[in-house]
């Protein structure tokens, strides 16, 4: 791999990124349009510092050089990130499907940086019908509600 198409691959995981944190931008969630660009072309670019470390250093006979060691990291990581963003109260949880977004960002980073660009966009798109279209539904079904009356309540 080249650093151009390490470039190449950050921009995908940015604008994969940007479509869901545009989502979460439209509903005014903690979380919106930068911090999902941002958590995805970083976790891009720590996946793309991998491959070019490997490509760099991994070819000689005393040198091991494992890439899912930084890719390990990148999943605790976000994993504190999105800890920040869930708030709870006596009677409500927030900021839940915000946190699993941003993670969820994190690993199309990931995908993207490692040059799987359909798996990437597939995730991306996957995203986007979960967060938008299952959001809806939930809504016009009113679980929030239900649960509300049942004295607990879980909500974004």
């Amino acid at each position: 791999m080249t650093e151009w198409e390490g470039l190449l691959r950050l921009a995908v995981a940015a604008v994969i990124g940007g479509a869901i944190g545009f989502e979460r931008e439209t509903l005014d969630k903690s979380a919106g349009l930068r911090t999902h660009m941002l958590v995805c072309m970083g976790a891009a670019l720590f996946m793309v510092c991998s491959v070019l470390l490997v490509h760099e250093f991994g070819g000689g006979p005393v040198t091991i050089v494992d890439p899912t060691r930084i890719a390990s990291t990148i999943v605790t990581g976000v994993g504190f990130l999105g800890g920040g963003i869930i708030f709870k109260d006596a009677k409500h949880v927030r900021g839940l499907t915000t946190a699993a977004g941003l993670w969820v960002a994190a690993a199309i980073g990931m995908a993207a940086g490692a040059g799987f660009y359909i798996t990437a966009a597939g995730g991306g798109v996957l995203t986007l019908i979960i967060l938008n279209v299952l959001g809806r539904v939930e809504s016009s079904m009113n679980f929030g509600k239900r649960q509300q009356n049942s004295g607990q309540s879980i909500e974004e």
